[in-house]
């Protein structure tokens, strides 16, 4: 996905180079610059997002690029498990919202989600607010999904060793940005989108039973009652259709 996104960009800052000597490549520009310029003006409204979306992608060059035991030691140290929690909470919840999760696997549909509905909800709650509401998934999910281990630990009903597995991953960030979407959607698009991000969340936990995706909840239960709060804070912005109208 990198590659082809790469390849799309400089292909079409070479139409506009050979545009200013080619006239049927000139033509092409002119056709294409309405949504060129729709999409700069979407990029430009949600800076958070399209940042993130930026550092993540980087991450996972390097997971794509480096030697695979490397990745797994720089993930294992940057890990949101009990042990790397308790050595260093601060960095390693910092640290572990960049990287992509297996290896980069799956980076398309992250990117997707942040690019779409997560910008889309940035636009309408505002840079600051959004930023509050991910950070706020993936830190009290976090934290919340790892007592939730200690206890099963403590009571047998899961492994030791999983106080040291890897955990890393942008979908605590994503669920709760798409959580927070959800709520200021309305109508029909509200009811879709509900039913959506409830079998992304659900479905997983009926079939694996997984502490982490289990964790996936818990970052957009967090993710909604922050955005609910933000809500509460000042209205929302205008839609991105108003402004370009």
């Amino acid at each position: 996905m990198i590659r082809t996104f790469l390849a799309v960009v400089v292909a079409w800052y070479v139409l506009k180079a050979a545009g200013r000597h080619v006239p049927c490549a000139r033509r092409l520009v002119v056709r294409c610059s309405p949504w060129t310029v729709r999409l700069h003006t979407w990029v430009l409204s949600a800076p958070a997002t399209f940042c993130y979306i930026a550092v993540f992608t980087c991450f996972t060059l390097v997971q794509k690029t480096a030697p695979p035991r490397l990745v797994d030691i720089m993930t294992a140290v940057d890990s949101t498990n009990l042990d790397r929690l308790q050595k260093n909470a601060p960095s390693v919840l910092a640290t572990s919202a960049f990287w992509v999760a297996n290896h980069g696997e799956g980076l398309a549909l992250y990117v997707i989600g942040f690019a779409t509905v997560v910008a889309w909800a940035e636009h309408r709650y505002g840079t600051p607010r959004i930023v509050v509401i991910a950070v706020s998934g993936h830190i009290f999910g976090s934290l919340i999904t790892e007592e939730l281990l200690r206890h099963a630990i403590l009571v047998g009903r899961a492994p030791a060793k999983l106080a040291f597995a890897t955990d890393v991953g942008v979908s605590y960030m994503l669920v709760a940005g798409l959580a927070a979407a959800v709520l200021i959607m309305s109508g029909r698009t509200r009811i879709v989108a509900t039913v959506l991000l409830l079998g992304v969340l659900l479905t997983p936990m009926v079939v694996s039973h997984s502490i982490w995706d289990l964790g996936h909840v818990i970052a957009a239960l967090c993710g909604l009652v922050t955005a609910v709060l933000c809500r509460l804070s000042g209205p929302l912005r205008r839609p991105p259709q108003e402004l370009s109208a």
